[in-house]
């Protein structure tokens, strides 16, 4: 397991009747295969991992899979309310071929650092998949601070972190307390960019889902050095991208997947659709970017 280049955190596809769409799934996989991404990021938030089931789950990581065929690794989420669960789910992952680990701390409950950090250990000792701790104390109300992630370094498999506190600052932090010991992978789209000039290796993205060549062009070019280049990509998708930071995000990335041929409107209850203006604010926004889009061509990436 590489982390490093752009991993899509992947939609889940669902049917007009509210069951696994594989085909339109497969589709988008292989849009993202096509762009150039390092890894495909299963039953993230933004794959509405909360409202799948274990099969469901299993389903999914054995599918895609097949689909890359050893193009690209498979990274599976672990979002779970007790340790026994996260271990088992773990455990599936790497029965099924995972290649590694995303794991959140703890749903639900509020655990304190002596709790976060003996939950990632427990997970770590049970699995030798590599593992990206994702921190994301905005949304999950948790916080992995430097000093857990000293605690956590000591599990070889414990390799990245997918940076989401939308602090680019802790970008250099990371950076200058354990060097590359601990890979740093971006994981908020609206400063994505910000982040992997200061030192991040990767980006786990969203919007990615509906703009696959935007966004490995984006790393790409900012890789090469290329950094006005990318700027200039980027300030494009900007609007796009700040669909990633609301409530409603999978619902959003959703509607900009059905523009770009790559998804459907379908969620899982209880999230619904957007309507009214909310979903023609949304569409302005996407309309609007597509009318502007970047001729890639143009670009040496």
């Amino acid at each position: 397991m590489n982390w490093e280049g752009v991993m899509p955190a992947i939609t889940t596809k669902f049917t007009d009747d509210d069951k696994l769409d594989l085909d339109l799934f497969n589709k988008n996989i292989n849009a993202q295969l096509d762009a150039g991404v390092s890894a495909i990021v299963l039953g993230g938030s933004l794959g509405e991992a909360s409202t799948l089931t274990n099969d469901e789950k299993n389903i999914l990581t054995k599918n895609t899979i097949q689909v890359t065929n050893g193009k690209t690794p498979v990274v599976v989420n672990i979002a779970e309310q007790s340790t026994k669960e996260a271990i088992k789910s773990a455990v599936s992952a790497e029965e099924n071929g995972a290649s590694g680990l995303m794991v959140l701390p703890p749903m639900r409950y509020k655990s304190c650092d002596v709790e976060t950090v003996t939950y990632f250990k427990e997970i770590a000792k049970n699995t030798s998949l590599p593992i990206m701790i994702y921190n994301n104390p905005v949304d999950y109300k948790i916080e992995v601070t430097l000093d857990m992630f000293d605690q956590l370094i000591q599990f070889e498999n414990i390799q990245a972190v997918k940076e989401s506190t939308r602090d680019v600052t802790n970008v250099t932090r990371i950076k200058n307390r354990f060097g590359d010991r601990l890979k740093i992978m971006t994981g908020v789209d609206t400063v994505a960019l910000e982040s992997l000039i200061m030192g991040a290796v990767g980006w786990i993205a969203g919007l990615v889902c509906a703009f696959p060549n935007e966004t490995v062009a984006i790393y790409k070019l900012q890789k090469n050095g290329k950094i006005d280049e990318a700027i200039s990509i980027y300030r494009w998708f900007l609007p796009l991208l700040e669909l990633d930071i609301n409530s409603k995000l999978v619902q959003n990335i959703k509607l900009a997947e059905t523009y770009t041929g790559l998804g459907s409107e379908n969620v899982r209850a209880p999230r619904l659709p957007l309507s009214g203006q909310e979903r023609k604010s949304v569409i302005s926004i996407i309309e609007a970017a597509l009318e502007s889009r970047p001729d890639l061509s143009k670009y040496n990436y």
